[in-house]
């Protein structure tokens, strides 16, 4: 028992020192903002959040490691009539933080939304290391095609994400749903920087984790939750404000059909031809074998960030959920990033976080299609 202890305080001071590390390197952007289980099903009508209305107003701020999944699930954010986008935070995940920031603006000049501000963000994880998804979204992020017009990164702005994250929520307080699409990273820094800021959100809306122990990216860890373990813990274990899951099991249970996607690309539009070609090399990939054993459930097409963005847009969204303490395996061999849900109360101060497990995908349909129009 005392080397196991002994273990866990090491590994609690290797994490603290890393956070530390990466604090000192944002804080020099920073200096100019001042500023036990109760479980079960939970249906929509029991959300802690405002139900008063799927149509109401909502202030997003959207964090992104801008892979293929990413940019659809921007595109159904701007083309919501209800919602005001109020920047764009970047994060290493599927790609460099450089491509992110670019695919970002190729994204916002495909939709004509280039005033909404781009934020770069961390480079790598608390630990500083990193997971390659290229094999799905391209070594670009965006299916390696070209794009001879794609906006300069100039056009990213001079304050670093994590302090705008934080100056963004404080000037809006209760007013905004911050909706996490990569490593989280970038959150964690910014619980970190500013202790307050979950108490500032309206919610927290999260693509990532695993209930399962089923792997993408690792026997048992989901991409996002295993690209920076420590950075996950961190924020289901900080963030005290609601929490929406859209964990990896649920998106391969919640996929479309393909041929919906055939008719989602075949729209004629700008934005349709964009997606067609930045989704192409990930849709052959989709057919691998490989592919096919990651993806349970059967086959058919997942965008995967798009469901919690959707949840972001739409209250009436999520029409079942589990609602149990979580948090993250940082030690396991097999299990490192793995998500640990707690059905039965050993983590007696654990935060607890709706985890989807039923949307209305008519209206996920409605939301996918409208993207492109």
């Amino acid at each position: 028992m005392a080397g196991i202890i002994r273990c866990v305080v090491k590994a609690r001071h290797v994490l603290s020192s890393s956070v530390r590390r990466l604090f000192a390197a944002d804080n020099q952007r920073f200096h100019s903002v001042r500023g036990r289980v109760a479980a079960g099903k939970h249906y929509s009508s029991s959300f802690s959040h405002s139900s008063s209305g799927s149509m109401m107003s909502k202030k997003l701020l959207v964090d992104v490691d801008c892979g293929v999944d990413d940019a659809q699930a921007i595109m159904l954010a701007l083309a919501a009539p209800n919602v005001e986008l109020l920047g764009i935070t970047c994060v290493h995940g599927n790609t460099t933080v450089e491509n992110v920031c670019k695919n970002t603006l190729r994204v916002l000049q495909a939709c004509n939304k280039l005033e909404i501000p781009v934020f770069k963000g961390a480079a790598k994880s608390i630990l500083g290391k990193s997971l390659s998804a290229g094999h799905f979204h391209g070594q670009d992020g965006l299916g390696d095609a070209p794009d001879p017009d794609a906006p300069s990164l100039d056009l990213v702005q001079k304050e670093g994400a994590v302090s705008a994250m934080i100056r963004i929520v404080t000037e809006n307080p209760g007013e905004v749903s911050l909706v996490a699409t990569a490593p989280l990273t970038n959150l964690a820094l910014a619980v970190r920087m500013d202790p307050s800021l979950p108490s500032k959100l309206r919610g927290l809306y999260i693509m990532g984790g695993n209930t399962e122990s089923r792997g993408n990216t690792t026997v048992c860890g989901e991409f996002n939750f295993a690209a920076d373990p420590e950075a996950a813990y961190i924020v289901l274990n900080d963030y005290q404000c609601p929490i929406y899951l859209a964990c990896w099991e649920f998106t391969c249970y919640s996929k479309l059909p393909w041929e919906f996607c055939d008719t989602w690309l075949a729209q004629d539009t700008d934005k349709a031809r964009f997606m067609a070609k930045i989704f192409q090399h990930s849709i052959e990939v989709s057919q691998s074998e490989r592919l096919q054993k990651e993806c349970v459930g059967g086959t058919g097409f997942i965008s995967c960030d798009s469901y919690a963005m959707a949840a972001a847009v739409d209250d009436s969204f999520i029409t079942e959920s589990d609602h149990y303490p979580v948090s993250v395996e940082l030690t396991g061999t097999h299990t490192r990033g793995m998500m640990i849900v707690d059905t039965v109360g050993f983590l007696e101060n654990a935060q607890k976080a709706f985890i989807m497990k039923k949307v209305d995908m008519e209206k996920f349909k409605q939301m996918m299609m409208a993207a492109l129009k």
